[in-house]
């Protein structure tokens, strides 16, 4: 059993490769008394600002798992700054345990600061599906490994939090705005994992309270009519989805709006 959190379908190749049962955890969020057992238990999900989204921190501090062995793959685009020990960190302050926390490099879509056009032009360097196999091999033998973070590794981290502005949302301010040339078409709503926009007189209207900034309504947009307030994007003439995802597979696993 595998869950993951996805928004251009990064994660959600991974998690492919990993197990034939894989979760979606927007979805699990909607349930009430969440309790799993299996003997492997996983998640996979990238991170924001080197530590996993919001969304999937409620998720694992308010469920319950039973397993022999606990993992997770955490997916970056450029340092991970630490990430696995951070994760550890969060995990031990909520009471779990991980036996497993690996880390792998891919397309960074986090458009502010990298121009996604380049990205895929040096994909092929990060050696994505060698890197998968190497945790697949992990994950089957129950290795027990936690990635180190180097002395650099947390420079990273510090440099980030030191930013004056990053890429996430604010209680008092909307991280997005939707531009007249939005025609309605609601894809936007079906990707967002955390139900924040919706479709009223054919046009999107975002509500930033829940956002967890995971980028995916901006990226999928066809009209390219969702844009940062105050980030401008390096390249906005292109955004990404993995492309062994479809668009139908991430509207299936983050649509939660009118689920039966």
């Amino acid at each position: 059993m595998l869950f993951y959190f996805t928004a251009t379908g990064n994660s959600l190749y991974v998690a492919k490769q990993l197990d034939s049962e894989i979760v979606s955890i927007p979805q699990e969020l909607n349930k009430m008394n969440r309790q799993y057992r299996a003997e492997k238990i996983g998640v996979v999900c990238p991170v924001f600002g080197h530590e996993m989204p919001e969304a999937v921190k409620r998720f694992l501090a308010t469920s319950k798992f039973v397993c022999d062995y606990f993992y997770l793959v955490l997916t970056y685009g450029f340092h991970h700054g630490g990430a696995a020990e951070l994760t550890q960190g969060f995990l031990r302050g909520i009471g779990l345990q991980a036996d497993y926390i690996n880390t792998i490099i891919m397309v960074d879509n986090a458009i502010p600061a990298f121009d996604i056009e380049q990205q895929l032009n040096i994909d092929p360097e990060k050696k994505v599906d060698e890197h998968i196999e190497i945790i697949k091999y992990d994950v089957a033998s129950q290795k027990h490994y936690v990635q180190t973070a180097t002395e650099a590794d947390k420079e990273q981290h510090r440099a980030y939090l030191a930013l004056p502005v990053k890429i996430e949302a604010a209680e008092d301010k909307p991280l997005y705005n939707v531009m007249d040339n939005c025609i309605g078409c609601g894809i936007c709503a079906k990707v967002c994992p955390m139900g924040c926009i919706t479709v009223v007189d054919k046009k999107a209207e975002y509500d930033y309270k829940n956002c967890t900034t995971c980028l995916a309504c901006i990226h999928a947009c066809p009209q390219f009519a969702i844009k940062f307030t105050t980030l401008p994007e390096k390249n906005p003439k292109v955004h990404y989805r993995n492309e062994h995802i479809s668009l139908a597979e991430i509207i299936m696993a983050n649509q939660i709006n009118n689920m039966v």
